[in-house]
């Protein structure tokens, strides 16, 4: 066989494995860092504008994606058409994620700081592969539970100050645990799709059925708060940011993530959405940076890099 022969199938592999390994991992740790950006575009929010509320930026966020994603598609020609029986997926998936948890993450926001919201949120990661096994009999891995386990230690290392003291407002706990348990059901839930339709269309219906729910609901508890808002740049700029960016792009790269590493491996990237909170948080002088932070976090990453091993014991 001649040489260009060789290197053109040299170049064909390495396209696969880059596609098929590295690229899911690369689009699952952006959208981490989109993620761990929303809480403190978030806490933001709620610290400019007095008179907003979890359900006004929520409709704003899932207005923004819709209106990104809506034409996006339509330009590209890529929205698929929902298969017959799987309308209850979608209206179910919608309901879970944005419109339950989001309530709940927000609401959490209002109350926590955006990092300690990041690293609650970040426990999901320990619940789903039970849940696969239970709902899906699928195989749990060892490497897998240990990983997520030691990350969970990291994350709880990163909740603690210098002098080992911890403290929260208890009605944002509850609401962030809420948020993890809802979050399990929308991961259980998206299984059965993601094989039948792209990322950007599971995202794309995702926004906007998830408009539609909380639209009423912004209207009739908090449509006089409307008025009291500013409306200022800063303001449209934040939302902007999390419909785009935390609504859209990155439920896009989480979801190709699933579909090619699967649920349990991809969701432990979220064990990584702490560490970018912090550091943002830090950058912009949210919150202040100690040596238990600094160990947590790399107490994280090692559970991230163990859990991700494809050695597969049960």
């Amino acid at each position: 066989m001649k040489s260009f022969e060789w290197n053109e199938i040299i170049k064909i592999e390495v396209k696969k494995t880059f596609f098929k390994r590295y690229l899911p991992q690369i689009l699952l740790v952006i959208s981490s860092a989109f993620w761990g950006a929303s809480f403190i575009f978030t806490k933001g929010l709620f610290l400019s504008e007095k008179a907003i509320t979890p359900s006004i930026i929520l409709t704003g966020r899932m207005l923004v994606a819709s209106l990104f994603t809506i034409p996006l598609l339509a330009l590209t020609h890529k929205l698929q058409p929902i298969k017959k029986g799987h309308l209850r997926y979608f209206l179910l998936l919608a309901f879970t994620e944005p419109f339950l948890y989001s309530i709940c993450e927000t609401g959490g926001v209002q109350f926590v700081s955006g990092s300690l919201a990041s690293i609650i949120v970040a426990t999901i990661p320990l619940f789903i592969p039970f849940g696969m096994a239970i709902v899906y009999k699928e195989r749990l891995k060892i490497s897998a539970v240990i990983g997520v386990t030691l990350s969970l230690v990291g994350i709880a290392m990163m909740s603690l100050d210098d002098n080992l003291s911890f403290s929260a407002n208890p009605k944002g706990l509850i609401l962030l645990a809420a948020a993890v348990v809802i979050a399990v059901i929308y991961t259980l839930t998206l299984v059965k799709i993601l094989d039948h339709y792209s990322p950007i269309t599971i995202t794309c219906y995702q926004n906007l059925i998830g408009f539609f729910y909380f639209l009423p609901l912004m209207l009739i508890l908090d449509g006089h708060n409307l008025m009291q808002l500013s409306f200022a740049p800063r303001m449209w700029l934040m939302i902007g940011f999390l419909g785009v960016f935390c609504s859209t792009i990155a439920y896009m790269f989480f979801n190709y993530g699933m579909k090619h590493l699967g649920a349990t491996a991809g969701s432990v990237y979220n064990n990584i959405i702490p560490v970018f909170s912090l550091l943002l948080a830090l950058a912009i002088g949210q919150e202040t940076i100690s040596w238990m932070k600094v160990a947590g976090m790399a107490v994280v990453l090692v559970g991230l890099t163990i859990a991700q091993r494809k050695r597969a014991t049960t």
